[in-house]
């Protein structure tokens, strides 16, 4: 039985990841920050096959736990950084954890010889931090891809800043590291929606549905996604599982970045398919999927049925 390590196993889109590959039949090592707070994992443990799953306590800034989480793993999927919104200190709650937690994850694998291949969970950020706003010199309706260049602004949410640098810090070391033991993979969804494995209000995935169902602002940066009615590209938690599986057991594929997309709608739109209403507007394909679905065979759900999936 192959073993992967899953940081950040019991967060929204992890948890999704831990399901998927309990399903293919591999020993699963999930981290969660703090193992007191078994609120945190313990919808992990309803999960089929949890009887192969072992979930461990992580501090991605702490060299030596993340040395002694991917010990003996065969595959390792990093999904451990924060997504948060809001913030106090940028530096310790999101650059540092994301940057730095980056930086000794990379230095961790170089020295770990059993670890055959990593996959990096990055963001639709590593391309475009002004997302869901159009990279700077493109339309709202301008498409956009992979081979498009990366945009990166000072005046973007810092959280997108941080990917865009960590996913910079990826590139760079997969360049100065030609002879790795391990391939490195990344993708890079857009705002991943869906339902929840846990019942915990802690999520910011499940806190954005939250507000766009019930069109509440709690700050300016929420309020101007209603003023300005921005088109919002989404892909399916389900789908996005999916295709960090595909990409860990395909070979062949290192140093690629997927995006991860399916439709994109207007926030209004986004609303009334929330509260089981029909979309007033055609869906559009703004972050194009066709390199996930050739490479990694990955077939995205349409944004009404993953709307609908939250409200069961």
């Amino acid at each position: 039985m192959k073993k992967v390590g899953i940081i950040g196993g019991s967060g929204f889109i992890g948890s999704h990841i831990t399901k998927v590959f309990l399903e293919q039949n591999f020993e699963v090592k999930s981290s969660t920050t703090n193992i007191s707070n078994e609120k945190k994992y313990q919808h992990l443990m309803a999960l089929e096959k949890s009887e192969n799953l072992h979930i461990c306590e992580l501090n991605v800034l702490d060299k030596q736990q993340l040395k002694q989480f991917v010990s003996d793993c065969d595959i390792v999927v990093h999904s451990g950084t924060p997504f948060q919104l809001d913030f106090e200190d940028a530096k310790t709650e999101l650059f540092d954890p994301t940057i730095k937690g980056t930086e000794n994850f990379l230095d961790i694998i170089n020295n770990t010889t059993s670890i055959k291949k990593v996959v990096i969970l990055a963001s639709v950020a590593a391309f475009n931090t002004n997302f869901p706003l159009p990279a700077g010199g493109k339309s709202a309706f301008e498409r956009f891809n992979e081979n498009d260049t990366p945009f990166i602004s000072e005046e973007s949410h810092p959280y997108a800043q941080a990917k865009f640098m960590a996913n910079e810090t990826v590139n760079a070391f997969i360049e100065n590291h030609p002879d790795l033991d391990s391939e490195i993979v990344s993708v890079s969804p857009v705002m991943v929606m869906g339902k929840s494995l846990s019942s915990r209000e802690d999520s910011t995935s499940t806190g954005i549905q939250f507000l766009f169902k019930n069109k509440i602002a709690p700050n300016p940066f929420i309020q101007m996604f209603y003023d300005e009615d921005i088109n919002m590209a989404i892909v399916n938690v389900k789908d996005v599982a999916a295709a960090v599986y595909k990409a860990a057991i395909i070979k062949g594929i290192h140093g690629k970045n997927y995006l991860l997309s399916s439709e994109t709608y207007p926030v209004s739109d986004v609303s009334l398919m929330l509260n089981n209403k029909p979309p007033r507007h055609a869906p559009k394909v703004i972050y194009q999927n066709q390199l996930a679905k050739q490479e990694l065979g990955v077939s995205f759900q349409s944004v009404e049925n993953t709307l609908k999936e939250y409200n069961t």
